[in-house]
Parts: structure tokens; sequence; C-alpha cells
């Protein structure tokens, strides 16, 4: 009989590899999750799967449809732009909390990061510069105490990846400018600037995307 540890264990290990193989595109947007295959190629039983299944529709990257059954999440414009604007709050927040424990080391750190992003630019390759982009906007939050905070920000950033895939990707106009609110944000930290301030900037940044994003769709639509 299998016991509480090992099944809980399983659930784990089919949480793991469903989550990556979904934001590695391995399973795109609308792939259906059917459990007697995915149990054959994970090599678990069903019941850990169904607990992995669970998890993942917490996370936001599952969806269950009538009809249908589970099946990797696919999102609408609107959906991204309230994941940004959700985003620009925690992140304007963060960005405060941590400003006045950044010495000049962990801004010249970050400053290194966005630079490479200006390198990028160049030669655009969009899932480079997410990665990066990525990278940047954690060296900031990393100095933050927060662990509720940072797990929300983690949570967020991983449905905001996954959401590219079914809604928009990078938008390449939006991305020069994103780096120069970079450099501004890591000005006000070196500075000392008022962490009102530092929040407002860093919430702006977000909503910028956001912003970015409905300008795209207008047009398109």
């Amino acid at each position: 009989m299998t016991s509480t540890g090992g099944v809980a264990s399983k659930a784990e290990l089919s949480y793991e590899i469903l989550r990556s193989r979904i934001l590695d595109g391995t399973y795109g947007p609308g792939y259906q999750l059917v459990m007697d295959r995915l149990a054959r190629e994970i090599g678990v039983s069903t019941i850990p799967l169904r607990e992995a299944l669970r998890r993942l529709q917490s996370d936001g990257l599952v969806e269950v449809v009538r009809n249908v059954g589970a099946r990797v999440a696919i999102f609408d414009a609107a959906q991204v732009r309230h994941t940004l604007e959700v985003l620009a709050r925690l992140e304007g927040y963060a960005a405060a909390v941590a400003a006045p424990r950044m010495g000049p080391a962990d801004v010249a750190r970050s400053r290194e990061i966005n630079a490479r992003l200006f390198e990028a630019l160049d030669s655009f390759d969009p899932a480079a510069f997410t990665a990066l982009n990525r990278a940047f906007h954690f060296s900031v939050y990393e100095h933050c105490d927060d662990e509720h905070l940072n797990f929300l920000l983690e949570a967020e950033w991983t449905r905001l990846d996954h959401m590219r895939r079914s809604v928009f990707g990078y938008l390449p106009g939006r991305a020069r400018r994103s780096v120069e609110e970079h450099e501004h944000l890591l000005d006000l930290i070196a500075a000392g600037a008022d962490p009102a301030e530092i929040e407002r900037v860093a919430c702006a940044h977000k909503t910028n995307t956001a912003g970015a994003l409905y300008d795209v769709r207008v047009t398109r639509g």
C-alpha cells in the first residue's frame, strides 16, 4: 500500500514536471492534460497527478473546462492587463521596501544586468530579453525582506511569463523604453530618493507595459 508520504512526493514530482513543461512551452496554451496519458509519461498513478493539477490550477497555469477537462490555461488580453496591474502594485511596494537596503554594490549589479538588456535590444531575442528582464527586477526585489511579498511576486511573474505565449509575447516597441525606465529607477535608488517616489516610479513602470499592450490590441483590433 502506498504511504501518505509516497503519494505526497509523487504529487510534488508530478507538479514540478508538469509546471516545467508548461513554462518551457512543451505544453502550450490549450494543451489538453489527459490523466491516463500523463500518468504513463511521468510514471505515476492518477492520484498524485490530480493533486498536481489542483496546485497548477491554483497557480493559474491550468484550467478545467466543462466538456473538455483539464488543459493548460488560455488567457486573453484583459487577464494579462489585470495581472500587470496587480504586479504594478506589488512591485511598487517591493521596490520601496528594497531600496533602502541596496548599497552601491547592489545598485551596480542591477545596472550591469540592465546594461546587458540595452545590448540585447540590437538583436532582439524575446526569450533572452525576458529572462534578463526578470533577472533585473529580482535583483532589486531580493532585497525586500517580506517573504510573503516575494512569494506573490514570483507567482505573478510566473503567470505572466506563461501569459506571453497566450496573448502577446514580448512587446518590442515597449522594450527600449522599459530599459530606460529601469535606469531611472536605479538612479532614484542610488540617490536615496523618498520611498514613496520609488514606489510610484516602479508601479508606473509596470502600468506602462499594460498601456502598451492595450495600445497594441486596439491597433490590431
